[in-house]
């Protein structure tokens, strides 16, 4: 179908046929006056139409981007709906990141309501975003296109539902990337997280809040087992200083307002769907690729560590915080009482060298990987990473039941889905 434009303004300009009935018409553009006239005229005639163009689009943009609305709200009622005796309405950030959309799935499919924020931003290939919105939607999970620092959002929200609980984990992720973007990690993980207790504080009844942390809090700590009680004042980067910091806030709102929180030190998640910027991805794709990877190792040439948990693992770990959070005591924004307020790490307490972790990928790749290695630099990485779970194992049963050979097969199998390769690791056209 032609667009406007098209039946506006001719593609081959200078060919229109004049019908012998218009002749007179022909010889009123003949006189100079005239013609001056019809190009005023036509001048104008077609500003108004790009006027009008870029109101249209302008508009479109808003309607895309906007929110709010009758049935913009019947969605976000429907998707809280609860569909279990005893269950709970939750508001999930970050629904369609990596843990959010794993944690999304688990809570409607054991019957409580989810609504999804997230602001679909382009630190890795928002697409992946989208097609686990796409998951999400195909499960009757709504998600807000939208950012934690609009104020108004969060507000008609929780205006629209009554949030049992709120599961916070949207954030600026990644140590590396902190060099390139600082700014990005305040914006996202202090003032989105402000923003966010603000809303929770003010809200009636008041939400329970599980958030999640980071086992980089524990920066330049020597001792292993890392435990939560623990020094923490030593980052090692400044996404590690953000997550610190969001520790300390959250605690001063528990402190002021009795909000129930609950912040979760999550340490080297992996699995299907995950981000592609973490390294057991990054491997995988650079592998079948054929291009070398590059493994960091320590002074003296020490293998890095890390504590590989698999998604199922964390998603268990979290739905046991939110089943056990406790309640919020505050009434719009006045404290009624103390409420709970927690710290646990979650992780899979076996630490497993990065060279074992590409050996495992070798394995279910079936390609063999050019390691490169290198010294690790200083931009905020440390050289091994080791959880004591026992504080979540004794709140709410904790138990991470996942060795790093099985999740990593299970990830790779979904990759060599997710992006078209067949059994052979052939990538399929």
């Amino acid at each position: 179908m032609p667009s406007i434009e098209d039946e506006l303004f001719p593609s081959t300009p200078g060919k229109f046929k004049i019908d012998r009935s218009n002749r007179q018409l022909h010889r009123c553009f003949a006189s100079t006056s005239t013609m001056f006239l019809w190009a005023l005229f036509l001048i104008a005639l077609t500003a108004s139409y790009l006027s009008f163009q870029s109101f249209v689009d302008s508009g479109s943009r808003y309607l895309t981007a906007s929110w709010g609305g009758i049935q913009w709200e019947k969605q976000v009622r429907t998707s809280a709906q609860i569909h279990r005796s005893g269950g709970i309405s939750v508001l999930v950030t970050g629904a369609t990141g990596f843990v959010g959309s794993h944690v999304s799935l688990a809570l409607r499919k054991r019957g409580d309501g989810v609504v999804g924020l997230d602001n679909f931003n382009n630190y890795y290939d928002p697409s992946l975003k989208r097609a686990r919105r796409s998951l999400l939607s195909s499960r009757g999970i709504f998600v807000v296109e939208g950012d934690l620092n609009d104020a108004k959002l969060l507000s008609k929200l929780f205006d629209v539902v009554a949030f049992t609980h709120v599961m916070h984990l949207a954030a600026q992720a990644g140590v590396r990337y902190a060099l390139e973007n600082p700014q990005s990690y305040v914006h996202s993980n202090i003032a989105g997280l402000v923003n966010l207790l603000e809303t929770c504080k003010s809200a009636n009844p008041q939400p329970a809040i599980v958030w999640a942390s980071s086992s980089s809090v524990y920066g330049l700590n020597e001792k292993v087992p890392f435990s939560e009680s623990d020094r923490t004042d030593q980052p090692a980067s400044l996404y590690a200083a953000t997550k610190k910091a969001g520790e300390e806030i959250t605690h001063t709102y528990n402190h002021i307002y009795g909000l129930a929180i609950t912040g979760l030190r999550f340490f080297t998640v992996y699995g299907p769907w995950g981000r592609p910027d973490m390294a057991y991805f990054s491997f995988t794709r650079n592998i079948l690729q054929g291009k070398p990877i590059t493994i960091y190792r320590g002074k003296n040439r020490v293998d890095l560590a890390r504590d590989f948990t698999y998604i199922d693992d964390i998603v268990k770990g979290c739905l046991g915080s939110l089943d056990s959070s406790g309640k919020s005591t505050g009434s719009g924004g006045k404290k009624r009482g103390s409420a709970p307020y927690r710290i646990f790490n979650l992780g899979n307490t076996s630490p497993v060298t990065v060279p074992i972790l590409v050996d495992i990928l070798e394995k279910h790749l079936k390609v063999k990987a050019k390691r490169n290695f290198v010294e690790m630099p200083g931009n905020g990485d440390v050289p091994f990473t080791h959880a004591n779970i026992s504080s979540a194992r004794n709140e709410f049963g904790y138990k991470p039941t996942t060795d790093l050979e099985t999740g990593l097969k299970k990830f790779v199998r979904w990759y060599l889905s997710y992006y078209g390769y067949n059994s052979k690791a052939k990538l399929v056209h």
